[in-house]
């Protein structure tokens, strides 16, 4: 029996809006609960999911084996660079919404390269979103960063809180 689904996770994947069609690539997508709630949701779309870990990704492929067997999800163990996007055969290809639920990455330091990346490999119209379930206090900081990050390279940002998640949405 799959484990529990994070209340942070379902708000997350609820608030992403997934249409049938869309293609959709996770940064960070420790054991796969995402993915599998996202496929729920396509009908002729995918999921790519990477992360750098390569603890999750078993665990993501164990919980999604037949999403990737179907076709339906692929997953990498692969940190979010372009380099090593390129090496997987995935800098070429372009996403409709590209997210990612409590990653670090987009409030505690600039991340110009992964937000210049997640720019190019956004289709027309895409967006990033990246989803926090912040420690008690701290959700105005981090949402003061990463609008901060994101604005400083290139994105308008809108800001969705839902408990217990907040999300900064980026449009290049």
């Amino acid at each position: 029996m799959a484990a529990a689904v994070p209340r942070r996770v379902e708000r997350a994947v609820a608030l992403l809006d997934v249409g049938p069609a869309d293609r959709v690539l996770e940064i960070g997508c420790g054991g796969g609960v995402a993915v599998q709630l996202v496929c729920e949701l396509l009908e002729t779309g995918s999921i790519t999911a990477v992360d750098r870990s390569a603890t999750a990704v078993a665990r993501a492929l164990s919980r999604n084996a037949a999403l990737v067997e179907e076709g339906r999800a692929a997953l990498a163990r692969i940190p979010f660079t372009a380099a090593e996007l390129a090496a997987e055969g995935l800098s070429d290809r372009s996403f409709d919404k590209i997210f990612a639920v409590n990653v670090n990455l987009f409030w505690t330091g600039p991340a110009r390269a992964e937000l210049a990346l997640a720019a190019s490999l956004l289709a027309p119209g895409g967006a990033l979103y990246a989803f926090y379930e912040t420690p008690a206090g701290r959700e105005q900081e981090v949402v003061e960063k990463a609008t901060g990050a994101f604005e400083a390279a290139g994105f308008t940002t809108e800001v969705i809180r839902s408990a217990p998640v907040v999300a900064i949405v980026g449009r290049p």
